[in-house]
């Protein structure tokens, strides 16, 4: 047996019915120790990117690049997996659980949803909280 059945497995009703698998954005922006990793295309995040200097460091690496860059991404953080759809930001999911992360979730907002947690009065609000 290897390590992605064992994750799959782990994956029953109750997994999914409460949501373990995801955070709200705002939520991990405010969560200690925490990353957030972009797994968009270079393209994607050359034309829109997330600098959250106020919150949280961000690491790009599109998804393509993950096994190759693996050791970038530390096993000791909260990380937070961002995509435009959450399609790859499951795929990477899945991956990072099989390699043995454990603090890893899906951020549940798309792209559009996202940007509205980076308004100045929410911005200043989490600055104001530090």
């Amino acid at each position: 047996m290897n390590q992605i059945d064992n994750v799959m497995r782990s994956m029953k009703f109750d997994f999914f019915g409460n949501s373990r698998h995801k955070v709200a954005g705002a939520q991990h922006l405010s969560t200690p120790n925490s990353i957030f990793l972009d797994v968009r295309s270079n393209e994607e995040f050359e034309t829109l990117s997330f600098n959250l200097k106020h919150h949280i460091p961000v690491i790009h690496i599109p998804i393509e690049e993950i096994p190759d860059r693996l050791a970038e991404i530390p096993l000791d953080k909260n990380i937070g997996i961002f995509c435009s759809s959450g399609t790859r930001s499951s795929m990477t999911y899945l991956y990072l659980r099989s390699k043995g992360y454990e603090k890893v979730k899906i951020i549940e907002e798309n792209i559009a949803a996202f940007a509205n947690e980076l308004k100045p009065g929410k911005i200043l609000k989490h600055i104001q909280s530090k």
